[in-house]
């Protein structure tokens, strides 16, 4: 999915809502666990519940692998179905790869070629010939972890060199050398609030993926004040606060719900542009 499709998409569900499948087995039903396909048919239900409130989902790859063959088998299953029923929805592995040039290739081919997600995150820290195999590949997507969400990105994304510029925005800078606009999103994490704008001086453009609405706290308003441009820019996560809002049979009905909520949400913002 190229920029201005999924720029359409956003506008006509008018809803920028990403739904992480962070599926723990277990947080899933109580009634679920005893099936061998748990983890696959928990993400069918929440996928059926929510679709038409958002445009994309999030699976975090340490879910499925903790769980070896089986949860593999079931990230593979949620990616086809996703590829099957609901094709126009953005597709992201929330791996955050990155290695030596070689295996940085390996992991391309394996996410674009083999799973074929729409978007991979990646870790910039080693550079250039780490990053570059992933943006070779046409209408996918790499996205640079930037400015998170959790406590400990303070002990490096902040920290300032002489001139004064921090860890985040020269990550930020580099990394536009080798992708653009198009090919290249920032994860910037909600709790940030107003470092959203010193984000858009360093990249304005750029789409960003936004974890931490929800469970974690993050405001959306906060993110759409100081983050949202012209065409959105911006794809905002919610997992736990989706996923696990039930407990219970009635669990997908539970995350329709909020899924329904947020993007009533996005709505009123999209709206105010």
């Amino acid at each position: 999915m190229n920029r201005q499709e999924l720029v359409k998409e956003i506008f006509r569900k008018k809803s920028f809502l990403c739904v992480g499948l962070d599926t723990d087995i277990n947080k899933i039903p109580d009634f679920m666990k005893g099936d061998k396909d748990a983890i696959f048919e928990f993400n069918k239900a929440i996928i059926d519940a929510t679709a038409p409130y958002c445009v994309a989902y999030k699976p975090n790859l340490a879910f499925y692998e903790c769980c070896g063959l089986d949860g593999m088998n079931a990230l593979e299953k949620t990616v086809n179905y996703l590829h099957g029923a609901y094709p126009k929805h953005f597709i992201i592995a929330d791996a955050k790869r990155g290695d030596i040039g070689n295996t940085s290739a390996m992991y391309a081919k394996s996410f674009f070629g083999n799973l074929n997600v729409d978007a991979l995150t990646v870790a910039p820290y080693m550079g250039e010939d780490s990053l570059t195999p992933f943006l070779e590949y046409k209408d996918k997507w790499t996205i640079v972890l930037a400015l998170t969400s959790n406590k400990g990105s303070h002990d490096f994304q902040l920290t300032e060199d002489k001139a004064g510029e921090r860890l985040f925005e020269k990550v930020i800078k580099k990394t536009q050398q080798w992708g653009t606009e198009d090919n290249m999103m920032y994860v910037v994490g909600a709790t940030q609030g107003q470092m959203f704008e010193d984000i858009r001086k360093v990249a304005p453009n750029h789409f960003l993926l936004v974890p931490g609405v929800g469970a974690q706290g993050g405001s959306l308003q906060e993110v759409c004040k100081y983050g949202m441009i012209k065409d959105c820019g911006l794809l905002v996560n919610s997992s736990r606060g989706i996923i696990y809002a039930g407990h219970d049979e009635h669990f997908a009905e539970a995350a329709r719900e909020k899924a329904k909520e947020l993007q009533q949400q996005m709505q009123k913002e999209l709206e105010a542009l």
